[in-house]
């Protein structure tokens, strides 16, 4: 029997040859033959290779991985080292394959040891959940938890291992754990004495925007680390060497970079499969709009963000919302890159479940216009004008952790516009711009 290959160039050299085509049009090339089936049944499909020493994992795109430069640049200084590697299912190479077996089965080098962030090493625990220390499955190695009693590698296990490798993909926001792991694993491996290698990966949101009030340092916690705004503009490579300086660590610290990658890049530009960072950053939009709805939705009782039904962090919905006129008002704010869609929803889980909500899903039409921080303000702006007195506001303290600031929501309540509220973040945004030049490594 002909492949479907054989029999689609068949057709096409049928309707060459009747004269069908451009005027000047070569006839069609005649597919490669399929390899030789191995018995009855649908050939299986073959598992991806191990690339050897110098083997490049890339497939087509514009962008090259800070794991795919790591294997294609000989050892990266690695020969011979005892590694362990801070990852989760984020940290693939551009096959998807995942950079824990990359690393497992190169000989150059010994992966002895996983470090777990939060959701675990596979990804497969909720938000805010313990990880446990384990042995993970596709490899046998053991795997010591940082988002448990410890969020830092304990200095016993780093007493085995002559590295430490961190690759896991960010997505852009100071409230995202895994940059609050990486400035963990930086103090650890300088306490240990250990080098700190970070394989670079794209920042999904582009390089060039960065927004909101700069965290005040009475602030700080998990979810509110280092001394930046909401969102900082940088891949993780960067963001190690602006914590590298910004809290003083004299640690050996490595960038294997991205080739290919420029600032203007938004996670659609480079060519690169998205593989979910968390159970609700399933897409790249997700990853647009997790600040937009997140920094709702987290200081309030009463407003979801879509997690629960199948538009997490693409939805702001209450029972009390008029979707219509919210959708409307949302609408004629004028915010770039997005739209506004009334719509109405049942969470099936959470804390939300089994209520009838109502409110907005928000489309994205330009990633590189949107502002996720500015939407998230407008839309509080807008819920404390048209529903202020329904609308239930979380304690000073979860407020101050997400916005790094109180002062956002005295303004809100006050009655300040979202401009207003804005210009108040300047100084400290000047500031922030002035640290983050000297960590950046893309033009």
């Amino acid at each position: 029997m002909r492949s479907a290959g054989a029999a689609a160039w068949a057709v096409a050299l049928a309707l060459w040859a009747a004269g069908r085509h451009a005027a000047g049009a070569e006839p069609p090339v005649r597919p490669a033959p399929a390899p030789a089936s191995q018995g009855p049944g649908p050939a299986a499909t073959p598992a991806p290779k191990s690339p050897g020493p110098g083997a490049s994992t890339l497939r087509s795109g514009p962008v090259r991985l800070g794991i795919e430069t790591l294997l294609a640049q000989g050892d990266g200084g690695l020969a011979g080292k005892r590694l362990g590697l801070v990852t989760n299912p984020s940290g693939v190479d551009s096959r998807l394959v995942p950079t824990a077996d990359l690393l497992a089965r190169d000989r150059r080098w010994k992966l002895v040891r996983l470090y777990a962030p939060e959701h675990g090493v596979r990804g497969d625990l909720p938000a805010g959940a313990q990880v446990k220390d384990t042995i993970d499955g596709p490899t046998g190695l053991p795997v010591e938890s940082l988002y448990g009693d410890h969020k830092a590698p304990s200095a016993a296990s780093l007493a085995e291992l002559d590295a430490l490798v961190f690759d896991i993909q960010d997505i852009g926001s100071r409230t995202y754990t895994y940059i609050s792991t990486l400035g963990e694993v930086l103090r650890a491996a300088e306490r240990a004495e250990k080098p700190l290698y970070v394989l670079d990966r794209p920042h999904p949101l582009g390089g060039t925007e960065f927004e909101g009030p700069l965290r005040e340092e009475r602030w700080v916690s998990f979810i509110s680390y280092g001394p930046m705004p909401v969102s900082h503009g940088m891949t993780v490579g960067e963001v190690a060497r602006f914590f590298r300086a910004e809290f003083d660590l004299q640690v050996d610290l490595h960038v294997v970079p991205l080739s290919g990658w420029k600032r203007s890049m938004v996670f659609e530009d480079t060519g690169l499969a998205w593989v979910p960072t968390s159970p609700h950053i399933p897409h790249p939009s997700s990853a647009h709009l997790y600040i937009a709805t997140g920094m709702v939705a987290a200081v309030t009782k009463n407003v979801n963000e879509g997690v629960g039904w199948t538009l997490p962090f693409e939805a702001l919905a209450a029972e009390f919302i008029d979707a219509r006129a919210f959708a409307q008002a949302l609408q004629s704010a004028g915010l770039p890159g997005v739209q506004f869609r009334e719509t109405h929803f049942t969470p099936r889980y959470g804390k939300f479940q089994d209520k009838s909500l109502h409110g907005v899903q928000l489309h994205l039409w330009d990633p590189r216009a949107f502002l996720p921080v500015r939407t998230a303000l407008v839309a509080l702006c807008t819920l404390q004008r048209m529903y202020g007195r329904q609308l239930e506001w979380t304690d000073e303290r979860n407020l101050g952790i997400h916005w790094g600031t109180t002062e956002v929501f005295q303004a809100l309540r006050a009655g300040r516009t979202a401009a207003e509220i804005e210009a108040q973040w300047q100084p400290g945004l000047a500031a922030f711009a002035r640290a983050r030049e000297q960590a950046l490594i893309y033009d």
